[in-house]
């Protein structure tokens, strides 16, 4: 039985011992071709859109700052500093949804032209319609994300409700569709 070769080149070096012939030289050319495209490739992975520096952003708890200068009529808005910082990487503000629920004025279905967004519940619940989801009850302490234009609602929540929300870009169009 014949003796099996671990590799190429161990093959390589037993045909050249055998048949006492060296192996035919690979074309300079070749060799050419794939450090261009090698060179390219490393080239074309390094390039990045180009985006100013990020900056610390802290923001302190005031009451003060809660405004009701956002998307919703019936919402007061605490702004993070994040869209500021990361230049409109991303925007985060902590939502109070003003008690009672009027579902008349709330339960609009809609959707974000978004690359991400995520909802965490701080205080209270909401009563929320995803697409393909259904009702869901979100209670303290829970989070959900929604896949970029997502059609959903908000249903019914606590008078004391908080939430805090995470969007990227910080910029983006809000969408409302007819039920």
């Amino acid at each position: 039985m014949a003796k099996k070769t671990k590799s190429r080149s161990a093959a390589v070096t037993a045909v050249k011992k055998r048949s006492g012939t060296k192996p035919a030289a690979r074309s300079s050319a070749r060799k050419t071709v794939k450090s261009k495209a090698r060179a390219t490739t490393a080239r074309v992975a390094t390039k990045k859109p180009a985006r100013r520096k990020q900056r610390i952003a802290i923001s302190h708890h005031r009451e003060e700052d809660f405004k009701a200068d956002g998307l919703r009529a019936y919402a007061k808005y605490r702004d993070l500093g994040i869209a500021a910082a990361s230049d409109g990487l991303a925007q985060a503000h902590v939502i109070r949804l003003q008690g009672p629920c009027d579902p008349a004025e709330v339960s609009k279905l809609h959707f974000h032209d978004v690359d991400f967004q995520m909802v965490y519940v701080l205080k209270g619940w909401v009563k929320t319609y995803m697409d393909g989801q259904g009702e869901t009850m979100m209670l303290e302490g829970s989070a959900w994300t929604q896949p970029p234009k997502i059609k959903h609602m908000i249903l019914d929540y606590s008078d004391d409700v908080e939430l805090l929300e995470v969007i990227l870009p910080a910029e983006f169009r809000t969408v409302e569709l007819k039920a």
